[in-house]
């Protein structure tokens, strides 16, 4: 799973941007190096999750980055009228955040020649660099720019737009794209056969990884963010509260992303620090303590507010008692998530799973567990890449079908 940490903005020609494109690459190139050279001839499939919205427009003939990347959580408000005036009401798109939003936006500014540029996410852009055909992608991660996963197609007002040029052709996740280039199955010694499938994003993979498959289960995220999913007999789409549904094979993964969660807890504690004050946290008492913890102003599930500021004061004197009411906090904005879900006619959640680093919390996932009123425990795969890697075994067996 490669994704972005914190919630640093990159600036273009800034002398402090982030270069998230070398960061990914690097970053993918290492994890290559990092599978053992004995077991590299045994790799029959590669798959990569990576962060929703999180968009990157290319030039379609070189790949190569023709602006700086939009980050998933990255508010494109200015475009926000435009996508509405076309997009059906409370459409998934018809938010800030949105892929649709964030190319609009990026449509309106651009003034060199657009003929040669292409839209991808983050996860399409490093399957490129591994498979080298340009213009793919899968529809978990086409969502929020605007496709349609009920009808496996581009909407009609959508496709009438003049940057719909730019749009990735789709694919379900899992699908074979192409087998390993040349050149990167010879440097790292993949075999020949290696095959390259679309991925999906990363929420949706920590949902596979969890192996939770009846309607009415759930997984919470507890990463940078809160991602919430739930396996649902009912498509549920509401922008006004950052809600929408991915497509899982014939039923439908409801939820959304609160900006909350891990990002905050280490502006303020280290993990060394977070680890000892957890270990005196009394899980079953109630904290007093009323907090939004963000990571910065923007919010956007169980409400979408690019201006809500965060609320993380009064502070105690008490480091635990501090921590207590941040972690209840976060636990009172996921239990009113699932109420909206509820409340919009998504399946009712009956069990919670838990991935990402909040699961190791053993705390945490007490107070998450009195809070929600529902079981909560640590899914036994608790890494997204997991899913991403049932999803390249998904695609090595159709190539031997």
């Amino acid at each position: 799973m490669l994704k972005e940490r914190g919630n640093i903005r990159y600036i273009r020609k800034s002398k402090d941007a982030i270069d998230w494109i070398h960061s990914w690459k690097s970053t993918l190139l290492l994890l290559l190096e990092d599978v053992p050279f004995h077991l590299r001839q045994l790799i029959a499939s590669i798959s990569i999750d990576g962060t929703s919205a999180t968009t990157i427009i290319i030039d379609s003939t070189t790949g190569e980055p023709l602006w700086r990347p939009f980050l998933y959580n990255e508010s494109c408000s200015d475009a926000l009228p435009k996508v509405k005036s076309i997009a059906p009401e409370n459409h998934t798109v018809c938010a800030g955040s949105s892929t649709l939003c964030k190319l609009v936006s990026w449509w309106n500014v651009y003034d060199p020649n657009k003929d040669s540029a292409a839209l991808l996410h983050q996860a399409d852009w490093l399957l490129w660099l591994l498979h080298g055909n340009l213009g793919v992608t899968d529809y978990n991660n086409a969502l929020k720019v605007g496709y349609d996963p009920e009808l496996d197609s581009y909407p009609p007002w959508l496709l009438s737009q003049p940057y719909s040029k730019l749009l990735p052709s789709v694919k379900a996740p899992g699908s074979p794209i192409g087998f390993l280039k040349e050149d990167v199955r010879t440097q790292y010694g993949f075999p020949k056969d290696c095959v390259v499938c679309t991925g999906t994003t990363d929420s949706i993979a920590a949902f596979l990884a969890a192996r939770a498959i009846q309607p009415g289960k759930a997984v919470t995220s507890l990463g940078s963010t809160l991602a919430i999913k739930l396996l649902s007999t009912s498509r549920i789409e509401d922008a006004r509260y950052g809600v929408y549904s991915h497509r899982l094979d014939d039923k439908w993964l409801v939820g959304g992303a609160s900006n909350t969660g891990g990002a905050v807890l280490r502006q303020i504690f280290t993990d060394e620090q977070l680890q000892n004050l957890s270990e005196q946290i009394n899980p079953m008492k109630t904290s007093p303590l009323d907090y939004y913890p963000l990571p910065t102003v923007g919010e956007r599930f169980p409400m979408a507010d690019p201006k809500m500021a965060p609320r993380l004061h009064p502070r105690p004197e008490s480091d635990v008692e501090y921590l207590h009411g941040i972690l209840e906090s976060i636990a009172r904005i996921e239990a009113k998530a699932y109420g909206l879900l509820k409340d919009l006619g998504a399946t009712q959640v009956e069990e919670v799973f838990t991935a990402g680093g909040g699961a190791k919390n053993v705390k945490w996932t007490k107070i998450r567990k009195r809070v929600l009123g529902l079981p909560v425990s640590r899914a036994i795969q608790t890494e997204a890449a997991y899913g991403a890697a049932l999803l390249a075994l998904k695609g090595a067996q159709q190539c031997v079908q």
